[in-house]
């Protein structure tokens, strides 16, 4: 099975994952369709396509359902990744619930109503919480702890409930802690890797919240591509959860000082006392422990990580330098 000629919308599709989704699409040669609202999205992920390749740009939220239902009935495949990461979520929970649950109901009332559609929701390792067990299975209890959690569980149980009682085609992945190139370190909201990253590049401290001994698992987005695309595809996985991980526990520390071990230049020999700083937890910093079990999305789909830590962040760093 291919991607060749199907028309595939991504929304949030200027964002970190959907730009590296959108450019392996294209390779592919899907035509795309990009459903964006650029309040993290940037054109200029995508700069190099903009001319000669097959794809088209909307501008707009999928909290709005008259623009939502164009698009969705203009494609086979949809890739849902828009939504308000964690921070914003946190700092605004009414427009979280708008965008992550309003914009997800929206695109399953568009599927009703245009069916013979396939959706692939980026749903996230938030919905487990503090977990009682170590690696987190996809039918541990969930322990919604941000707004954050609450939204994209609820976004989670809408596909679940289009596809019992309409029979939409849906598959939920929850992502954990994605990493690599297009995240983008002036983003405000861009995950831990790309900001250690930055700082680290420039010498400056990177700033730890708390003691540093809280655990992820930390994933590099190509893999996390890879399962997007199989999921899309694939008639095993509709109706069903899948976690997308390493099954690898790495604590925050431990993180900090691979980063800055890549970057010897810009630091003296006292690597640990120069180079990193610790700061007071911040409220969305509530989860201690964090790894999860990946044989079920191996067994039906027969996918596993490719990329070790240690390569992801080699090839995020070559890929800040040279994106300076």
């Amino acid at each position: 099975m291919s991607y060749k000629n199907k028309r595939v919308l991504v929304t949030g599709g200027l964002g970190f994952i959907g730009c590296n989704l959108v450019r392996r699409l294209i390779k592919e040669k899907a035509h795309v369709i990009i459903l964006d609202d650029m309040y993290t999205g940037r054109l200029a992920n995508l700069a190099k396509y903009e001319s000669g390749i097959d794809y088209s740009f909307y501008q707009a939220s999928v909290g709005n359902r008259d623009i939502v239902r164009g698009p969705v009935n203009d494609t086979n495949i949809i890739f849902h990744l828009a939504a308000r990461n964690i921070i914003a979520s946190t700092k605004d929970p009414l427009e979280d619930y708008r965008a992550n649950i309003g914009g997800t109901l929206n695109i399953l009332m568009a599927m009703k109503e245009f069916p013979r559609k396939k959706m692939v929701y980026t749903s996230s390792v938030s919905v487990y919480g503090n977990p009682k067990y170590l690696p987190i299975n996809e039918d541990d209890s969930i322990n919604l702890l941000t707004p954050y959690a609450v939204s994209k569980y609820g976004g989670e149980s809408y596909c679940m409930a289009f596809h019992e009682s309409y029979g939409i085609s849906v598959t939920v992945l929850r992502l954990s802690n994605v990493y690599g190139p297009y995240q983008n370190p002036s983003n405000p909201y861009c995950g831990v890797v790309a900001k250690f990253m930055d700082k680290a590049r420039k010498g400056e401290k990177i700033e730890i919240h708390g003691d540093g001994l809280s655990t992820r698992d930390f994933t590099y987005v190509d893999d996390v591509v890879d399962a997007l695309l199989l999921a899309g595809l694939s008639p095993k996985t509709e109706g069903e959860v899948f976690n997308v991980a390493t099954g690898i526990e790495t604590s925050v520390y431990d993180l900090a000082q691979d980063i800055v071990f890549l970057c010897p230049e810009m630091y003296d020999e006292m690597l640990d006392d120069i180079a990193i700083k610790y700061v007071d937890r911040r409220d969305i910093d509530n989860v201690r422990r964090r790894v999860l079990n990946t044989e079920k999305i191996r067994r039906k789909l027969g996918w596993t990580p490719k990329t070790t830590l240690a390569k992801g962040l080699e090839l995020t760093k070559n890929w800040m330098d040279k994106d300076e």
